[in-house]
């Protein structure tokens, strides 16, 4: 570092012809040579380089603002810069006596002559304290201007020079000094300075709070240079809480050194018991008036706040001008936009302390009249919020009823925080919408008993209630009554009824016209919910075209957060209907398209009852991914409301269920494709699965007889069933009745080739059984072109020995080669490496995934991609796993060569 240009008075005074240089200020006192030197930097400084090279800018722009709040760092930034500095600097630290003119341009003049930049006899030095001559001003500037070299003033707590005069003085002298001067104001407040003229002329360096905030790289610099070690993600956490406070970051570190654990403290020290809360009451909460403290105790219990919530909490109306001075002068009153504001989130904890300690009791009180302010004004979130604070759970739950709010319990991206906030309702809540609120939390549970026994009681209060007054915390009936409607479309969803759920249908359309359309509109989650409970029921019913309808609807629901469960859940129930009727790649995009709706709005996965992965799983079954169809089951293991709801649990149940049986556990799929659930109606899909298992089961413990018994209920009307069912029968020695139930089936062009393959290799099984050679190598050939366009291996390595001499001859063998594996040679030939199947759908990697996938080919460690990208491992580790799944494989090599393959590399 260049060795700073600014010297001591006695090192640089005049000699004898230079001008008479004055030892007194004008009210004759001594110069303060401790106000006109730089300050000294503390060995725990640290230098940030991007700032320093912003202020070298400053030298382009006749004016320099640095501006932020006490403890922002700004004095020992402008110190540390201009000590490095070639060009002569004049310093001066502002002192609340420089308001009177002549005192302040005496310390100017002073600071500029122990600089090296004298001024003349000609300009002097003022005569009185309370003024000075323009003589003074007018020499002082042309001396300036006629400079060779110019001057760098740094004016440091400029916010204690309040007098006007003073700021005019200070831009005529600006203006006329030409290039002779750089002015740099290191201030907590907006000088009086015109600076939307400097600004709009570009003559105008400013760097203020936002750049002034450390970041969580010079946080950790910060820290080491304090003895400590800070992993990035706990600085960032650290940075977070302290805003990038430069005073915060420094009274934590020295804090922390005295700690057993440093880490821990800075995570978790309690900001009103420490040193930063010494330095926040003295610098900027005593320095207030008694009605400006007031206003900053009471609104440290909310999140944001503007002039009319604030005076709402102090029974005054002055809060505006007091909110704007307090904002203008950097007093940890950050503005958001228009008119609100937040405080500081230190500042805001301290004060909080602070409130009740000096008004012990009220915090209640202010969250109450928080809540109603905000509920008047439609601020929901927050009036629920500063309800629960409150304790006054009756009016939270009914502004959540009224505000037709209920499905954001069981969608969009609060739904997690509003379960949680309403998990500490006690039992002295007991109005209907408390009630109807404990039922959606128990039902979106799947607590069917529990939920339906608070549902039957609210609706109860409401018909009791509709003969009698309403109290105060009432809701709006026609909004809890549709709410009662939707909370009963869940529950007919959850016990398998769907006649229940079609009345429950019926009762929302008519109360539809009772709400008013604005509710509605605001709240499409409604709809949403409401069609995917109806479209869950009808498919568990088998009623599948009806179910297609509704969830359809669903799916093409515009995007948004607050519907995104339910086009999940309809997608995803959407894919299983694709499956069952033998479609795999239309079931696998419907299902990664499900995948990709939550991960696009950022929600935790898997979410939801994960029907999705479910159906992804059963058709990794059938594509013989047997690793990839066990770690989708896995991902989902979790999720307790597949277990208790009908569609997932049979979808689990058969996916698990093939699984085992596969890999030759006869009896564990027999147990495990039982869905155990309660159903009002039984479902003909999932007991024909259950029934096709059990048969497999028997077939492969050598009884043929009870294989064929457990089959007599599955008819033509189930095509999938169906077509299992025959392929057992004929197993079992009965091709007669095989073929008559292949017969029975009742396509109506609506199976796909999971479907037809396995019929046409039943016939085919049937043909080669009979002797008709011809025919069953046509079907087989057949089979496997359908078979290939959607990688359907399955139906093939279940066929048994019969179609392995088929396989092998030339015409056969040329169609399975590349995708039929394992274990399928020809004739002579040694069983090679199993070969990935190709994607049959369009892969959509986002481009951070895309990223990743780069540096995966470049042969670069989780690690070393998490370097180059600068996001943590497990950020990294989570696009790995979304590149998988999309990509359909297990390992690294995989997806790249998987990538090259699609032209993704």
């Amino acid at each position: 570092m260049v060795v700073s240009a600014v010297a001591e008075p006695e090192e640089n005074a005049p000699g004898p012809a230079g001008p008479t240089v004055p030892c007194t200020d004008p009210l004759g006192d001594p110069f303060l040579r401790t106000r006109i030197v730089l300050p000294t930097r503390p060995a725990t400084f640290l230098r940030r380089q991007r700032l320093v090279h912003h202020l070298d800018q400053a030298f382009r722009t006749p004016l320099t603002l640095l501006n932020g709040a006490a403890g922002a760092g700004k004095t020992l930034l402008a110190a540390d810069w201009a000590a490095g500095l070639r060009q002569p600097v004049a310093w001066l630290t502002a002192e609340v006596g420089d308001r009177r003119p002549g005192v302040f341009w005496a310390y100017v003049i002073q600071a500029l002559r122990a600089c090296g930049a004298p001024a003349s006899d000609a300009v002097g030095a003022p005569a009185h304290a309370t003024g000075v001559d323009r003589k003074l001003l007018t020499a002082l500037a042309a001396e300036l201007n006629d400079r060779d070299q110019p001057v760098v003033l740094v004016l440091d707590d400029y916010d204690r020079v309040t007098a006007p005069e003073v700021a005019e003085q200070l831009e005529f002298v600006l203006h006329h000094a030409g290039r002779g001067l750089h002015l740099v104001l290191v201030t907590r407040t907006e000088p009086l300075l015109p600076l939307h003229r400097y600004r709009a002329a570009g003559e105008l360096t400013e760097i203020r709070a936002a750049e002034l905030a450390f970041t969580s790289e010079e946080a950790v610099a910060l820290l080491e240079l304090h003895g400590l070690s800070l992993p990035v993600h706990a600085a960032r956490a650290l940075v977070d809480r302290t805003r990038g406070w430069a005073a915060g970051l420094r009274l934590s570190a020295l804090a922390a050194r005295e700690s057993a654990d440093p880490e821990r403290y800075l995570k978790e020290f309690e900001a009103d018991r420490s040193t930063i809360a010494d330095f926040l009451l003295a610098e900027v909460l005593k320095g207030q008036s008694e009605e400006t403290q007031d206003l900053l105790l009471r609104v440290s219990v909310l999140e944001r706040f503007c002039p009319g919530l604030a005076n709402a909490l102090t029974g005054r109306t002055d809060a505006e001008p007091i909110l704007v001075g307090l904002h203008r002068a950097n007093a940890f009153v950050e503005h958001l936009e228009r008119s609100w504001y937040r405080l500081h989130p230190l500042f805001g904890e301290i004060l909080r302390a602070h409130l009740r300690v000096r008004l012990p009791g009220l915090e209640p009180e202010l969250h109450r009249r928080a809540a109603r302010w905000l509920r008047r004004y439609g601020f929901l979130p927050e009036t629920l919020a500063h309800g629960a604070a409150a304790g006054e759970w009756d009016f939270a739950a009914g502004a959540l009823i009224d505000d037709l709010a209920i499905g954001q319990l069981f969608t969009g991206l609060r739904s997690g925080d509003l379960a949680q906030l309403f998990s500490h309702m006690g039992p002295g809540a007991r109005s209907p919408a408390t009630d109807l609120v404990r039922a959606a939390r128990d039902l979106a549970q799947c607590d069917v008993d529990r939920g339906l026994a608070r549902l039957r009681h609210a609706e109860e209060r409401l018909a009791a209630d509709a003969s009698e007054p309403a109290p105060d915390v009432a809701p709006d009936r026609a909004a809890a009554q549709l709410s009662c409607a939707l909370l009963e479309a869940l529950a007919a969803r959850l016990t398998g009824s769907p006649p229940w759920a079609e009345k429950a249908a019926e009762a929302v359309d008519e109360l539809r016209r009772e709400v008013p359309e604005h509710l509605l509109d605001k709240h499409p989650e409604i709809r949403a919910l409401l069609l995917t409970h109806l479209g869950s029921a009808r498919l568990w019913a088998g009623r599948f075209e009806e179910a297609r309808a509704a969830l359809t609807t669903v799916a093409g629901t515009p995007g948004g957060a607050s519907t995104v469960l339910p086009r999940e859940e309809s997608m995803g129930h959407l894919a299983l209907l694709d499956y069952l009727n033998g479609w795999l790649g239309r079931a696998e995009r419907k299902a990664l398209a499900a995948v990709s709706e939550t991960e696009r709005v950022g929600m935790p996965q898997p979410s939801g009852s994960g029907i999705e992965r479910l159906v992804l799983a059963a058709v990794a079954v059938d594509r013989h991914e047997l690793d990839r169809a066990q770690a989708l089951l896995d991902e989902t293991a979790r999720l307790p409301s597949g277990t208790r709801d009908p569609v997932p649990a049979a979808g689990r149940a058969l996916a698990t269920a093939r699984l085992l049986l596969v890999r030759g556990k006869a009896r564990a799929a027999v147990e495990a494709a039982d869905p155990a659930v309660s159903a009002a109606v039984s479902s003909p899909w999932a007991a024909g699965h259950e029934a096709l298992v059990a048969s497999a089961a028997h077939l492969a413990a050598g009884r043929p007889d009870e294989a064929a018994e457990v089959l007599q209920g599955v008819s033509g009307d189930q095509p999938a069933c169906a077509v299992q069912a025959a392929a057992i029968q004929l197993a079992a020695g009965r091709p007669g009745a095989a073929i008559d139930l292949l017969d029975s089936i009742h396509t109506q062009g609506g199976t796909g080739p999971a479907v037809t393959v396995r019929a046409a290799l039943v016939r085919a099984q049937a043909a080669e059984g009979a002797g008709d050679t011809a025919t069953a190598r046509r079907l087989v050939a057949q089979a496997l072109l359908d078979a290939r366009r959607e990688r359907l291996r399955r139906p093939f390595l279940d066929a048994g020995a019969w179609i392995r001499p088929l396989l092998a001859t030339d015409s056969l063998h040329e169609l399975a080669t590349g995708w039929l594996t394992p274990g399928l040679p020809r004739r002579g030939e040694q069983p090679g490496p199993e070969v990935l199947p190709s994607l049959l759908v369009a892969v959509e990697l986002s481009g951070r995934e895309r990223d990743v996938l780069e540096r995966l080919a470049r042969m670069m460690s989780t690690e070393e991609i998490a370097a180059d990208l600068y996001v943590s491992v497990n950020t990294v580790k989570t696009h790995l796993k979304s590149v998988y799944r999309k990509l359909a494989v297990n390992r690294r090599g995989d997806a790249v060569r998987r990538a090259r393959d699609l032209g993704l590399l």
